[in-house]
């Protein structure tokens, strides 16, 4: 356990927020929970309106909030799921066509594909991983311009993307292509645990 990613790990949980997932904004291959926490690939192709904010072929969807400053933090279960995305993208990305997962087209995201995880630079760094993380955590610093990945099963810290943020920020979800049926399992947003001594009235 690297103490420094630890203490890092400790400090984004103290800016836990509540999100919750978009429906305007989801591929029609991907069902969502009731309660907006879950989303999972689908069998069929929902007929959904073809608004301009849904994700299209894509299969992503992001999170109903905006973020525009501050410090948040929101922890997504994987499990055991063999491919997903997650990260946080800019609220004026376009949902249609392909797209590429890097900062300069406005998503600051880390994967896991073909076994391996990546972050979305301009080079697609592997990232070393030595405990397959089943949860991973998101923390957006806005004013420091900080986007870091955390592996909440083992504390260790993935990834931080640095650069210079402006406009609105969405957190940013896919739960990948089902590959036969080996990757069916939802990404879930979990709940934070309150962290103690945690500076909630900021």
């Amino acid at each position: 356990m690297d103490p420094l990613a630890e203490l890092g790990l400790t400090r984004a949980r103290s800016y836990a927020v509540d999100v919750t997932l978009d429906p305007d904004t989801a591929n029609p291959w991907l069902v969502l929970s009731e309660d907006r926490k879950c989303v999972r690939l689908g069998d069929t192709r929902q007929d959904l309106p073809n608004n301009p904010e849904r994700f299209d072929p894509c299969v992503n969807v992001l999170g109903a909030e905006g973020f525009a400053g501050g410090r948040r933090y929101w922890e997504v279960e994987v499990g055991d799921k063999t491919e997903w995305t997650l990260g946080v993208c800019r609220e004026s990305v376009s949902r249609k066509g392909d797209i590429t997962l890097s900062p300069d087209d406005g998503y600051w995201a880390v994967w896991l594909e073909d076994g391996e995880y990546e972050a979305g630079t301009s080079s697609s760094a592997p990232l070393p991983v030595s405990v397959r993380p089943s949860r991973v955590g998101i923390f957006l610093d806005y004013e420091a311009g900080e986007v870091s990945f955390y592996n909440v099963t083992d504390g260790s810290h993935l990834f931080t993307f640095t650069g210079t943020f402006s406009g609105t920020f969405r957190p940013y979800f896919s739960p990948s292509l089902n590959a036969g049926g080996t990757n069916a399992a939802p990404l879930i947003i979990c709940p934070v645990p309150a962290q103690a001594g945690g500076n909630l009235g900021s």
